[in-house]
């Protein structure tokens, strides 16, 4: 075995652990509204996602062609070298990936990848190796304009059509519109991990077919084989039945607070978007375009929106491609300085070493079934105000009336404090030389 076939083998099992990674990030954008609204049980729902996830990802491969051919200048680098270039970008997009999912935000998993890529690119060929505009296609067209407009139109859309929900069913028994509606939801829920199978699951064929071009075994003009289709979709679908419970959390809990008609809204609006970008080969973020509908669904409800939240959430958003690209860029200039396979392997094994200490780290706050619909808000700032922290304990110790409390003396009985005798109560008695008698 050379060792470029070896350096192709370890980029191909790094590719389908970011698919896999993209799994559990991004199930939260199917799922989190069902979870939420009890319209599925955690576990059947991201079993039912993963099974959807796993049929999308053969409708199209639109969007991997946009990915293989449209972000890397495949005239100015081949070979090892390209593989390298590609190798860094995902162990940039898994570690984005990874430290996301830690602090519970949904980061989009394209960018991510994109990032990594683009900043792999720049490190090894200069501004000049991306293809940033060139006619219809480019990073700055099929991905930046997207990421500015996905999240507005999604949050526009599914503000009108929670509003109109609404209008439609206000004279309607509220118990029959919340069961109607959690059917509904099914429904949705089902179309938008359908949706998220045939978008996500693209990028990364398309980052294997780059790789096989790089090593020679495809040429760019060549139809994806159907054996790189078919370990995408197993590995997506792998990681959505993972679950990443801390990310469902955030969209079902912490953004706002979601009732069934909104889900049906969200989740529709998601879909419908998800699945025209997939038509046009557009690498949509499928985070921001369910964050976008599940933010206007509550403004379509005016119901209260956690703006802190949504900040944090935007944050992540501007910093997901600069410090995705950073990493790309890091793994890419350590990889380069020790040379061939040698700088592979050490790159390989930083990326094991740092998801190992993320997901020890995540075990000190663990997320899962039993408390997926949680949201922790006995903290100041993620229910959007400033009332002090009540210690569960202390809420539910009686304190006495005198103030004994945590083991403090009781305070002095005054006069005021003593029980007084009322109208109805019998006069006390006093016993005085073997006779009771009976004061007033």
């Amino acid at each position: 075995m050379t060792a470029e076939l070896l350096i192709l083998l370890i980029v191909i099992v790094t590719a389908l652990a970011f698919d896999f990674t993209n799994g559990f990030h991004d199930t939260a954008n199917a799922m989190a509204t069902s979870i939420a609204t009890g319209a599925l049980r955690p576990r059947v729902a991201v079993a039912l996602s993963a099974v959807l996830n796993l049929i999308g990802a053969f409708l199209s491969v639109a969007v991997a062609a946009t990915v293989a051919k449209g972000i890397v200048q495949l005239d100015a680098v081949s070979g090892q070298a390209l593989l390298i270039i590609v190798f860094a970008g995902l162990v940039g997009g898994i570690l984005w990936n990874l430290l996301t999912w830690l602090f519970g935000l949904p980061s989009s998993s394209s960018h991510a990848l994109f990032g990594g890529l683009i900043g792999a690119s720049i490190a090894a060929l200069g501004w000049g190796g991306v293809i940033w505009a060139s006619g219809s296609d480019g990073v700055l067209t099929k991905i930046v304009l997207p990421a500015i407009l996905a999240p507005i139109v999604a949050a526009l859309v599914a503000a009108i059509g929670t509003w109109g929900v609404y209008r439609i069913t206000r004279g309607v028994d509220q118990d029959k519109t919340t069961e109607g509606f959690r059917w509904g939801q099914i429904g949705s829920a089902s179309l938008v991990s359908l949706a998220h199978g045939t978008n996500d699951a693209q990028k990364t064929m398309g980052v294997i077919f780059l790789a096989l071009v790089a090593h020679g075994s495809l040429t760019k003009n060549d139809d994806m084989p159907l054996w790189v289709m078919a370990a995408c979709a197993v590995a997506i679908a792998a990681g959505t039945y993972l679950g990443g419970w801390r990310i469902i959390r955030t969209l079902g809990k912490g953004l706002v607070e979601i009732d069934s008609p909104q889900g049906l809204a969200a989740e529709s609006s998601s879909a419908a978007i998800i699945l025209t970008s997939a038509h046009f080969g557009l690498p949509l973020s499928t985070t921001q375009t369910a964050t976008g509908s599940i933010l206007g669904s509550g403004l379509g409800k005016r119901a209260e929106v956690r703006w802190n939240v949504m900040g944090r959430m935007a944050v992540a958003w501007l910093l997901t491609l600069p410090l995705a690209g950073l990493a790309g860029a890091i793994c890419w200039v350590i990889a380069h300085v020790i040379g061939g396979l040698a700088g592979v392997l050490v790159v390989f094994a930083i990326l094991i070493a740092l998801s190992v200490l993320i997901y020890l780290r995540s075990r000190r706050d663990p997320v899962d079934t039993g408390n997926v619909n949680e949201w922790p808000a006995d903290t100041p700032d993620s229910a959007g105000d400033s009332r002090p922290a009540v210690n569960p304990v202390e809420r539910a110790t009686p304190v006495p009336a005198n103030g004994a409390a945590n083991g403090n003396p009781p305070a002095p009985e005054l006069e005021q404090d003593r029980p007084r005798p009322s109208a109805t109560t019998a006069p006390p008695t006093e016993i005085s030389s073997g006779r009771t008698t009976r004061r007033g």
